[in-house]
């Protein structure tokens, strides 16, 4: 195991906090530009941050997710940072009057706390949805659908056994009441309610049954 490099954990760790009190201090006053009360101003940018690392905790976290929420968490992620970004840009020019404050803002960063409850509630039901292509194991980890796979050829095999059991009691009442001759194609349709290739197939395997029969039969 590699040693950590303390210098480097160190200089990410001051990066974050100032960019986290910077972020901090220009969302709040862009709350405040755009008609906020000051004491609700601080919501915003805690808002967007918490939006941020909702989406990237699904998004990273490989096996929480389906494809379809890390997908969307994903998108979430970066729209939450590309938020933060043009929300703090946003201030420093309204700040130092290069940017006028209109309504169109006003209403951008009104809107914001509802568009992210509703983001962040359709992405709580995507997670909730079980990734299609996993299957969850004793160790909680995910893994290829085998069994489901093995599963469903295996019911497959069950249902054209029991069609075939079908097929074969319906050919004996038939010859029951038509002098010994087999049913036909569309008897087997008609009777079992089954599609036409299905039927054909059915009607080939029960002739051939019959002619093994026969072959194996003894000779006089």
């Amino acid at each position: 195991m590699r040693a950590r490099d303390w210098w480097v954990i160190v200089g990410m760790t001051v990066a974050a906090v100032s960019a986290a009190v910077a972020s901090f201090s220009g969302l709040r006053g862009l709350a405040i530009v755009a008609g906020w009360p000051a004491r609700l101003a601080w919501l915003l940018p805690v808002t967007i941050d918490a939006y941020a690392m909702t989406s990237a905790r699904v998004w990273l976290a490989g096996a929480l997710a389906s494809s379809r929420a890390q997908r969307f968490a994903r998108a979430n992620a970066i729209g939450a940072i590309d938020t933060s970004i043009v929300g703090n840009a946003g201030y420093h020019l309204i700040a130092t009057g290069l940017v006028d404050i209109s309504w169109p803002i006003v209403v951008l960063v009104g809107a914001v706390p509802a568009a992210v409850l509703g983001l962040t509630a359709h992405l709580h039901a995507l997670t909730s949805i079980a990734p299609p292509n996993l299957s969850p194991t004793p160790e909680g980890k995910g893994r290829p659908e085998v069994r489901t796979r093995v599963r469903t050829r295996q019911a497959k095999r069950r249902t054209d056994d029991a069609l075939l059991d079908a097929a074969r009691e319906a050919d004996a009442r038939h010859r029951a009441t038509h002098d010994g001759r087999p049913i036909s194609r569309d008897g087997l349709r008609s009777a079992l309610h089954i599609a036409g290739p299905k039927a054909t197939e059915l009607r080939r395997r029960l002739t051939a049954e019959t002619t093994d029969r026969k072959e194996a039969a003894p000779r006089p």
